[in-house]
């Protein structure tokens, strides 16, 4: 695996005929059909449409976490569709942070224990881990959180949680699914501005989201209907 890097004209994603199926005797059920999709880098997206459109299902797909039936998958310039499941994992690894509705933390783990996984997975040292966990806690304004276990967080407080252990090793790439659906009003106003602030500051941001607020933080929205890219992209 290469660390490429995608140049100014190249997206940062490309999928091109992507079909996602499930197979019942003779039968193929669809997820996904024909999806072409370019998502280019300091972009924020939103995927919308209704229940059982295949949008987690997308996301997972960007995310290395479920494989397509067909089509082809870049990232970065790689060839995702050719890389064995180790160069994935490596891949996802280095350049993504995902954020899942269900917060997906380790409930035996203390905040600062989850925050400080990935680091371990990316085998920085001890002193950098330190220092990168404290700087999170900070942003986060979750200091006070820092030994505490899941259980023990509200449900927004685990989302902060989920979203700056995404961020913490400074990814290329966040993908994120209903990130606020679990959360009230005002929570999810702070999730979405943080969102904000980080594409901003040049994070790449794709989120799945049933709300049209939350889809209007992106600047571009991409509808799925049946598996299907619902309108052009304009990419």
């Amino acid at each position: 695996m290469t660390d490429s890097r995608s140049s100014a004209s190249e997206p940062l994603i490309r999928l091109r005929g992507i079909a996602r199926w499930y197979s019942s005797g003779f039968m193929k059920s669809y997820v996904l059909r024909e999806i072409n999709l370019g998502i280019r880098e300091g972009e924020f997206v939103s995927i919308m449409g209704p229940s059982g459109s295949g949008k987690s299902t997308l996301l997972h797909i960007l995310g290395m976490l479920d494989e397509p039936s067909a089509g082809e998958y870049e990232f970065l310039g790689e060839q995702v569709h050719k890389l064995s499941a180790k160069e994935k994992t490596e891949l996802h690894k280095h350049y993504i942070g995902f954020v899942f509705q269900s917060y997906h933390l380790i409930d035996d783990l203390t905040v600062y224990e989850n925050l400080e996984t990935p680091l371990l997975y990316k085998n920085v040292k001890s002193s950098e881990r330190k220092s990168l966990v404290s700087d999170v806690l900070d942003r986060f304004q979750i200091v006070a959180k820092k030994d505490l276990f899941p259980n023990q967080l509200s449900g927004g407080q685990q989302q902060l949680v989920g979203i700056a252990r995404a961020v913490i090793t400074s990814p290329r790439l966040i993908l994120a699914d209903e990130p606020t659906g679990n959360l009230n009003s005002a929570q999810g106003v702070e999730i979405m501005e943080l969102f904000t602030k980080l594409n901003r500051e040049g994070t790449t941001i794709v989120q799945v989201t049933h709300s049209e607020k939350n889809a209007s933080y992106g600047r571009r929205t991409i509808n799925l209907l049946d598996g299907r890219v619902e309108e052009p992209t304009h990419d």
